[in-house]
């Protein structure tokens, strides 16, 4: 079962709520039109930011339209640059977050034409945190850089503060601990430094929930006590009531239930004295879970009933999917069947329609155990097929960080131009009482013209008339003809188009299932940590599929990994490559060598060997780099076909030549050369293709060429191979712009 968590990071500031500005007083500033427009907007934005943008996103959008609305109307591109950010922190309150990156992107845009700086931090940070709730990580990290680079400019500590601790958030959710707390520990510097208590309070709360997900519950609690000082200490009601309800469920964790239910009372007298509808329902959940655990059945339903209650309310489905499953597992274990499967039902329902896939994935082996319970042993298939499904779905999503929350909105409230409309209504009005008198005194007048003059226009009228019922009669037969003609034509034409489509939707999705059974055949990036903990692997492809590869093995004692560049890129150089993959496979594997000369002169062998089975002269074939590392040994022994070895000692690149010769069919074959190379602690080994220095951009959109590429890499020494993969990869896309990439990307990193 899903429960509420309370060490979910909060994102944004809280307001205090014992200090909320007077809405009535600002609405009344918005409505008056003697105002300035610049003080009537300020106002308003005041409404959409300060009272509603945490207790109420949907309010907060509605106020936000119509400041939007107004500042289109007034040209002012601050204040619309304003309306679009706030309409998209509504949008990522409620998870409509495709909606959300819409409108920070369109802020963002103005901000950057108006050269407002923090604006451009600001949206970017957003863009960040949106790309992290969908699960994009690279993208997350990308946009929190770009916006920590400008806050560092422009001197913004407290942002730099906010940036830090993002990071952290992310590294703790790629499962980094050791990155992740030394952001938070960066942030929580800063904060020191500025004295930003609550900001203080906030990532020592984060630098628990880390220790908790560690299971090092002596640590966490620790981090939520210093948390909960400092937010008692500036009176931050809404944080402690966060920080108790996490100590709450570490001690539910721990089966210390007892503990559990006196921090969760407490959070809730807290919430309840605020007024979070929200937190209390939470609380109420929390509670319930406690006394299920407990085994006290009764007030576990008595709890779950109050939480129901209120999320009913709110209208939060996902809430009560969660609580109405929460109820029929407790029915479950009470062998009232009946009952469980009634409320695990409308679970499921709710879960359904929402798309919640956590959600149906609970309700659904509640379901299946009632069930089976029951003896209904259709039923239980039926419910234990979802719940393998949406756990396969589940553990797929997060093994990609491809999550897809909601599909682009564009629903806009008509509310917000209401009194633009009924200030048009009312002079619509008077004026039309003007025209009615006027009216009156004309149609006496006119009335009489007007007969004489339309008796007159009829006879004109059917005299014409039968002259052109003579000539439509010949045409009719010729029009009927040329419309068989033409409706023949289209529905030709129809079929044309429905035949394109299929076959571009086949094509499509070939080249879909050839992306898949190409990333089959790579090794997972999981694998690759596992054997090169301190590694990077850059790979971009330009197109859907690859020609470039990077390949991973482990033999004996030794590591054998390498970056190739199959012929072409796309379709066809992903066809190559799976060959010249199958060939290094089979020499290692099959011939039990681990020498990268004699790998290369056998995978040569067997790819020339496979190509030749053609009637056509396939010269195709790959440039390869490939490594063989001994860690007991400190030594490395390598061999190139075409491409190089760059090792990075001391601030100084040792560059080591490759054989002029790709795997494949060429003219004057040589066997391939190993060369052996003695490592020291700390050593920076980087195999790679051609297309990172091949790539055109800048400002002249010239080639990025080798030798800038080796002056980068010097440059990132000092950084992780993960930051180090990080700042290439925003290189890469800062170099390019907006040109198209040229071929694929493969760069590999490692560290000694």
């Amino acid at each position: 079962m899903m429960r509420w968590l309370g060490y979910i990071f909060i994102l944004f500031s809280v307001i205090n709520l014992n200090a909320q500005i007077n809405q009535d007083s600002l609405l009344a500033i918005w409505n008056n039109k003697s105002v300035q427009d610049t003080s009537r907007l300020i106002a308003l934005e005041k409404i959409s930011k300060d009272i509603f943008m945490f207790t109420d996103p949907d309010s907060s959008y509605y106020y936000s339209q119509i400041q939007l609305n107004f500042a289109k109307q007034k040209g002012l591109k601050k204040h619309i640059s304003t309306a679009l950010y706030t309409i998209g922190v509504s949008k990522y309150f409620v998870s409509e977050y495709d909606s959300a990156l819409f409108y920070f992107n369109q802020s963002l845009i103005i901000d950057q034409k108006t050269n407002s700086k923090q604006g451009v931090a600001n949206n970017l940070n957003n863009i960040a945190l949106v790309y992290k709730e969908k699960g994009d990580f690279t993208l997350a990290i990308k946009y929190n850089l770009q916006s920590l680079a400008i806050k560092r400019e422009i001197g913004d500590l407290k942002g730099e503060a906010s940036s830090f601790n993002n990071i952290g958030q992310i590294y703790q959710d790629k499962g980094d601990m050791a990155l992740a707390i030394k952001n938070y520990t960066r942030s929580l510097q800063l904060k020191e430094e500025l004295k930003d208590k609550p900001g203080m309070a906030k990532t020592l709360n984060n630098i628990g929930s880390l220790y908790y997900l560690q299971k090092e519950a002596k640590k966490a609690l620790e981090y939520y006590s210093k948390s909960i000082l400092i937010y008692e200490e500036v009176n931050e009601q809404y944080g402690v009531a966060g920080v108790l309800q996490n100590i709450g469920n570490l001690y539910d964790d721990n089966l210390d239930f007892d503990k559990a239910l006196e921090y969760h009372f407490k959070s809730l007298k807290i919430k309840v004295n605020i007024g979070d509808k929200n937190g209390i329902a939470n609380s109420y959940n929390n509670i319930g879970f406690v006394f299920k655990n407990k085994k006290d059945y009764n007030k576990a339903l008595e709890y779950f009933n109050k939480s129901v209650e209120l999320k009913k309310e709110m209208g939060d489905k996902q809430g009560l999917s969660s609580t109405y499953n929460n109820i029929g597992d407790v029915y479950r274990e009470l062998t009232h069947y009946k009952k469980s499967l009634e409320f695990s039902s409308l679970a499921l329902n709710l879960a359904k329609e929402i798309e919640g896939v956590g959600e149906i994935l609970d309700a659904s082996n509640v379901l299946y155990l009632s069930y089976k319970s029951l003896g209904m042993n259709s039923q239980a298939l039926e419910m234990y097929e979802l719940y393998v499904g949406m756990k396969d779905s589940l553990e797929r999503e997060e093994n990609q960080k491809e999550l897809i929350r909601q599909e682009y909105k564009y629903s806009y409230e008509k509310k917000a131009a209401a009194d633009s409309v009924s200030y048009a209504k009312e002079k619509q009005i008077k004026t039309a009482e003007i025209e009615k008198q006027k009216a009156q005194l004309k149609a006496k007048r006119n009335q009489q013209y007007g007969l004489y003059g339309g008796l007159l226009l009829v006879l004109v009228f059917a005299v014409f008339m039968y002259n052109r019922f003579k000539v439509t009669q010949k045409q009719k037969s010729l029009i009927e003809e040329q419309k068989e003609l033409v409706e023949k034509a289209h529905k030709e034409t129809q079929k044309q188009k429905e035949a394109v489509e299929e076959v571009h939707q086949e094509i499509k999705d070939s080249i879909n299932y050839a992306k898949r059974i190409q990333s089959a055949i790579l090794p997972s990036l999981k694998l690759v940590k596992n054997y090169l903990p301190h590694s990077f692997v850059l790979y971009k492809p330009k197109d859907v599929v690859s020609g470039d590869f990077y390949w991973l093995e482990h033999k004996d004692n030794y590591i054998l990994f390498a970056a190739a560049d199959c012929t072409g890129h796309g379709v066809p150089g992903a066809m190559v490559s799976v060959v010249c993959n199958n060939a290094l496979n089979r020499s290692v594997r099959e011939y039990g060598l681990t020498n990268p000369a004699e790998i290369l002169n056998k995978t040569r062998e067997i790819v020339v060997q496979e190509f030749e089975k053609s009637d056509d002269d396939v010269k195709d074939g790959m440039d390869i780099s490939l490594c063989s590392l001994d860690f007991n040994n400190q030594s490395l022994k390598w061999c190139g076909a075409n491409n190089p070895l760059w090792v990075v000692r001391n601030q100084e690149l040792m560059e080591f030549k490759p054989n002029k010769q790709p795997i494949g069919k060429a003219d004057n074959l040589q066997p391939f050369t190993t060369h052996t190379i003695e490592l020291q602690k700390g050593d920076a080994i980087y195999v790679f293709t051609d297309g990172f220095a091949d790539q055109f951009g800048g400002p002249k959109g010239k080639k990025f060429m080798y030798k800038p590429f080796k002056e980068l890499l010097l440059s990132i020494q000092d950084k992780t191979m993960d930051e180090q993969k990080i700042m290439l990869e925003k290189h890469f896309e800062d170099w390019k712009g907006s040109l198209e990439q040229v071929d694929d990307v493969c760069v590999i990193g490692i560290r000694v």
